[in-house]
């Protein structure tokens, strides 16, 4: 990169850059700093009547400078928070050299570049706690230019709000725009609540593979990649589903697993091709059991990451996670809300439903496909609250137990939050002949051009030959939960680096 390249203000970092050095002082010093407090303990801590806390070293980014001659403040920005820091320029330089006062700090030094102080923690007169710098380092020069937000009369200026720069630039937004950092905070207490909850259930946390020479656990279409030693293709795992399965007939009673999965589809508002699903499998349990597990432990996180209430704001809508949500089986769900009854409608009635009904569909779309159809056009806008939606047909669901009441469905659930779907449970379909045959329906739709449909995992059919035990599965989207807890309206708001197209 040439000079030309950068903007005056990056020549004039880069000039500062090369002074200090020139002064004996290092911008990029050894990491070692003793950090002993952060903005937010000393905020937490400081008795202005016992006046403690009078040996501080705490390190961060400057966001804001007054330079009054002598004296000077700034506002330091760390992990915690921001705090004021008062600066004096005969205690930074006791002696007869000025340099890093008059030079260094007031002529060098940047918004964004990141330094330590040592020091003690007051009130200043206008009643600001601050820390009163004894000793100033600097840490790690920056050469790029901050978007500082500012405020004045109400008005946001430079605000760096424009979401391309955002998702690309994410540790400048996680700079400039705290609320960011509290949505991934809120993530990660999100997981830390779940991988309690499941411990506490006597689960095990596991790990599956992630390439796989059968795309399996789920309907979606693969990314393929090539492994040169063995010279043959693998896909990137759309699910795991299928061994952690595996493991159940190993003998373990509950098992479960954070994953990325990856599927080689569209992306919106609500779907990356890179993201993290949560599945757990128990043993001697069924849907209606997972139902009931699902509810408590979504009230405990949404308490957990909303200061103990279950009530969420997602959008325009209050959402309660508190209680028992409603159960609703799929084709009630389509008579309730699309005035049409598809009990019993075979594959040519179907089509000629949607058609009525001027569901878009096309020529490989089997019973299962047309069903979910109907049900996504008419039925998931409906779903506020949260809802079991239940008793899905056995074409919609290829590794789910038929219905103990209703051979022609099976006992599954998916939860629908705000119209979008968050979790998708079965009670888990073992019977090895039944799961063959469902496989080979899967082959007949590939066959008819359905680039969704599952392989056949002759592998995942020996393992069931071997016995698995009534066993219930959950799949839930952790993006998609973290969206409904923060109130986020896009997956690329809870993801850190969401997938980008790139740039010329």
């Amino acid at each position: 990169m040439s000079t030309q390249d950068f903007n005056e203000q990056e020549l004039n970092r880069r000039a500062s850059l090369q002074k200090m050095r020139e002064l004996g002082i290092e911008p990029y010093p050894a990491p070692m700093y003793p950090v002993n407090a952060s903005a937010q303990s000393i905020k937490e801590q400081y008795n202005p009547e016992e006046k403690n806390l009078q040996d501080v070293c705490i390190a961060g980014r400057i966001m804001s400078r007054r330079i009054m001659g002598a004296a000077s403040f700034m506002e330091l920005q760390d992990a915690s928070g921001r705090i004021q820091v008062y600066m004096n320029r005969d205690e930074i330089c006791p002696g007869e050299d000025k340099t890093m006062y008059n030079t260094v700090f007031k002529k060098l030094l940047d918004i964004g570049d990141i330094v330590g102080i040592k020091g003690f923690a007051f009130i200043t007169q206008t009643g600001q706690l601050s820390v009163h710098a004894k000793e100033l380092t600097v840490l790690s020069k920056s050469l790029r230019v901050l978007p500082i937000v500012k405020e004045q009369d109400g008005q946001v200026f430079d605000a760096f709000s424009d979401p391309e720069l955002r998702y690309r630039q994410r540790y400048v937004d996680l700079i400039v725009n705290p609320h960011v950092k509290e949505t991934f905070i809120k993530r990660a207490q999100i997981v830390a609540t779940m991988r309690e909850y499941f411990n506490e259930a006597g689960c095990l946390e596991v790990e599956t593979p992630i390439l796989q020479s059968i795309p399996g656990g789920a309907t979606a279409r693969p990314f393929i990649t090539h492994h040169n030693a063995l010279d043959i293709d693998l896909y990137m795992r759309i699910a795991n589903e299928l061994y952690l399965k595996r493991l159940i007939v190993g003998g373990y009673n509950g098992v479960y697993e954070f994953a990325k999965d990856f599927r080689n589809e569209g992306m919106d508002k609500t779907h990356n091709p890179e993201f993290t699903c949560m599945e757990i499998y128990v043993a001697y349990k069924d849907y209606i059991w997972m139902m009931e597990f699902v509810e408590k432990m979504l009230c405990k996180i949404a308490a957990k990451v909303n200061g103990g209430s279950t009530k969420v704001k997602i959008g325009e809508h209050e959402v309660d996670f508190g209680g028992t949500y409603r159960r609703l089986p799929i084709l009630d769900a389509i008579k309730e809300y699309a005035g049409v009854d598809v009990k019993g409608m075979d594959e040519d009635q179907l089509r000629e439903t949607c058609k009525k009904l001027h569901v878009e569909i096309d020529p490989t779309m089997g019973k299962g496909k047309l069903i979910d159809a109907i049900f996504g056009e008419y039925c998931e806008d409906k779903l506020i609250q949260p809802t079991f939606i239940t008793d899905y047909p056995v074409e919609m669901s290829p590794l789910t137990k038929r219905h103990r009441a209703d051979a022609s469905l099976t006992e599954r659930f998916e939860l629908f939050v705000c119209g979008k779907e968050l979790a998708n449970a079965y009670s888990e379909l073992n019977d090895p002949i039944d799961q063959l045959e469902r496989f080979e329906e899967q082959a007949r739709l590939k066959s008819k051009g359905d680039d969704e449909a599952m392989f056949i995992d002759y592998d995942f059919v020996r393992a069931l030959e071997f016995g698995m035990p009534p066993t219930s599965g959950l799949g839930m989207g952790i993006d998609r939960l973290t969206m409904f807890m923060t109130g986020q309206t896009t997956i690329q708001d809870v993801l850190f680096f969401p997938q980008m197209r790139p740039k010329a």
